[in-house]
């Protein structure tokens, strides 16, 4: 903020203080020779008058109250121009940033000796903990349930934490590199390059000769032409069997469990007429090494519940 407007903005503060001292002050010692009587103002709504007498004394001094408590505020916190306020334990002036960090320093006292004494063991045994788990579950209804749901069984668009369907691997340490680092998944859009009749008969292979379920019966596919198509389209990504491939995020397409678009015929064909993108945003500058290492063997954990 430049000099001038500091100075703008702290004259016009405590002008205004002072103005409202003065009136307070001004109306008040016009009132104190007053004694309560039946005089009104003159003017009446509805049959009600209002009596001409002075503020009670507990409201006069409520408004003197809250003009002291504007001084010590503006005396410890940031509201006068460049004036950072001299708050005790804040040298460069009070920020929500600062209070922020002083109450992770604090509280990063307090239960760092818990979380690196988690981050020592396996992840495999941490799963096992009870205490552990009661803390990576807390962590994980915090920064995680937003999009996998607090049953940790996803949405459209997020994955299922609780089945063994992975895309980027199930193993404790890529589930730890999945919240550590995040992922990027890319599913590119082939609407323009196969046709619309092309995206119809790979989705449909993809339904029926991979997934083995069901298609429409009013419609008819050539499964030999989607698998044609798949064979020279979608193999290098998902394998020749369908069974996807970790290192590229690309899910197995023969359990639908995976198919976190949808599994109908119509999702099929949208997702590989459109394309998808999905991000994993990366945790370790929110949370750091060992809180993760707490909310993957929660996951981890997870991932067992269920076959």
């Amino acid at each position: 903020m430049s000099t001038f407007w500091s100075w703008y903005i702290s004259l016009l503060t405590i002008g205004t203080l002072l103005a409202l001292f003065w009136l307070i002050f001004a109306t008040r010692k016009s009132e104190v020779h007053k004694s309560e009587t039946d005089q009104t103002m003159g003017h009446a709504f509805d049959g009600i008058e209002e009596y001409d007498n002075p503020l009670p004394k507990w409201w006069f001094m409520l408004f003197i109250g809250t003009l002291i408590f504007s001084i010590g505020y503006l005396v410890l916190y940031p509201g006068l121009g460049n004036f950072k306020g001299w708050l005790p334990g804040y040298e460069g002036g009070w920020t929500q940033v600062a209070q922020w960090e002083k109450e992770m320093d604090k509280a990063d006292e307090l239960y760092g000796p818990i979380f690196a004494k988690y981050a020592a063991m396996p992840l495999e045994e941490v799963a096992k903990d009870e205490q552990a788990l009661k803390m990576g579950g807390r962590l994980f209804a915090t920064y995680c349930s937003i999009c996998h749901g607090s049953d940790a069984k996803g949405a459209v668009g997020f994955p299922n934490l609780t089945d063994n369907h992975w895309r980027w691997g199930g193993d404790a340490a890529s589930i730890k590199t999945s919240i550590l680092n995040g992922r990027v998944g890319a599913m590119p859009a082939w609407g323009e390059i196969l046709g619309e009749e092309g995206v119809q008969q790979v989705a449909a292979y993809v339904r029926n000769g991979l997934a083995g379920l069901p298609l429409p019966a009013d419609k008819s596919f050539d499964l030999d032409k989607g698998a044609q198509i798949y064979a020279s389209s979608c193999q290098a990504c998902h394998g020749a069997e369908g069974k996807g491939m970790a290192m590229l995020g690309a899910p197995d397409l023969t359990h639908n469990a995976g198919w976190i678009y949808g599994s109908s015929l119509a999702q099929l064909q949208q997702t590989i007429r459109y394309g998808r993108n999905g991000q994993m945003p990366a945790q370790e500058q929110y949370l750091g090494n060992d809180k993760v290492h707490l909310l993957a063997a929660y996951v981890l954990s997870l991932s067992k519940t269920e076959q």
